[in-house]
């Protein structure tokens, strides 16, 4: 059957759900990406995905913006005409959703994390899940990346119990994120800290550039470094003038942003994410295949994929001064140390976050349901 596959972005879909498109193609499925267009559309159309360009205003909330976006995908799948739909992103979620339910077709979801509006009570919050009880009522699945977000949308009714599953985020490649031998920093070195996310507040970065200066202050020897998108377009957005100017004092060195992180989290000790929410961080996921030791916050979905003092630490979400002595804890450790931390991370990554687990789920659901009539 033909499978439309959306995000709010290309470079989405290029960087989460390449592998599943490819696994639907070779399970005989024709996919079509639909997303606004960005650099990386091109690379999903040199991939061999056909690419659909669906313009949205990712950040706004202007109710004439979503009513045309709601037009635009009942009319991209009006002429598409695909046995399922599968939607990423609170957008696509929703209003595909939506064009969905009024097309007969089945729609299958994934909730990869609540976001700012789930994070604060108030009007977003409450526009927020209106729009998801709507767009996702009538869905034939949706998936959650952890068990807590999960039961939040149930127990809030904005998705119907039956309709729902868990999956281990959206996994990880075990094989491209081969675990790499980190050689010991030599006497006087310092201990290298990662933290790679798209740069918004909510991901923790204010918190990791406090707990640099305060390593710093004390004297501790490590460099914190800082990769990732700039320019975000989200409420929660970090400047580029304020990363120029962490630059400047030397609270952190900010590397850009690669389509292939395994050099940058090969060449680190261990990798970051003090983030207050996520579904399941994709980034620590491939850290600790590689067999890197990870430090996180101690809130849904960051929490699942550490085992405190085995596989690295958790810290409590918004404090700066828990997230340094962590790191510090972690500076402070012997190489050998780390590296048998890397080890039960890889270990665990193995049990529980192949990405195969999510793939053969998502091809299981998609061959449940029957092709359209023409």
């Amino acid at each position: 059957m033909k499978v439309v596959i959306c995000s709010n972005t290309a470079w989405y879909l290029w960087k989460f759900r390449l592998t599943l498109a490819r696994a639907l193609q070779a399970a005989g499925h024709e996919v079509v990406a639909a997303a606004p267009r960005d650099g990386h559309a091109a690379k999903l159309e040199a991939a061999g995905i056909r690419f659909v360009e669906l313009p949205m205003d990712n950040a706004g909330m202007n109710p004439l913006c979503d009513l045309r976006l709601l037009v635009r995908m009942r009319a991209l799948l009006r002429r598409e005409r695909p046995g399922a739909f599968l939607g990423y992103t609170i957008k696509p979620n929703v209003y595909g959703g939506l064009a969905c339910r009024g097309l007969g077709i089945p729609s299958i979801h994934n909730v990869s994390g609540l976001g700012t509006a789930f994070m604060k009570k108030g009007l977003l919050s409450r526009v927020a899940c209106g729009l998801y009880r709507v767009g996702l009522g009538r869905a034939h699945r949706v998936f959650f990346q952890n068990r807590e977000d999960c039961g939040e949308f149930v127990r809030r009714h904005l998705v119907p119990d039956g309709v729902t599953d868990v999956l281990p985020g959206s996994g990880v490649d075990l094989e491209r994120f081969a675990p790499v031998e980190r050689a010991a920093p030599g006497a006087g070195e310092p201990v290298r800290f990662l933290l790679l996310a798209r740069l918004i507040w909510d991901k923790g970065v204010g918190e990791y550039v406090e707990a640099a200066r305060q390593l710093r202050r004390e004297g501790v020897k490590v460099t914190c470094q800082l990769a990732g998108f700039l320019d975000v377009k989200n409420r929660t957005a970090v400047s580029r003038a304020s990363v120029d100017s962490w630059s400047r004092e030397g609270a952190i060195e900010y590397l850009g942003e690669a389509d292939d992180i395994r050099p940058w989290i090969a060449a680190a000790d261990s990798v970051v994410l003090p983030s207050y929410r996520e579904g399941t961080p994709r980034s620590l996921l491939e850290a600790a295949s590689m067999g890197r030791p990870v430090i996180t916050t101690d809130a849904p979905g960051c929490r699942d994929v550490v085992d405190d003092g085995v596989s690295g630490f958790l810290c409590r979400a918004r404090d700066a001064a828990d997230l340094a002595e962590k790191m510090r804890r972690m500076a402070e450790m012997t190489p050998e140390a780390r590296a048998a931390m890397g080890r039960a991370g890889r270990a665990k990554m193995e049990r529980e976050y192949d990405e195969r687990i999510v793939l053969d789920r998502y091809l299981r659901e998609v061959e449940s349901l029957e092709a359209p009539e023409a």
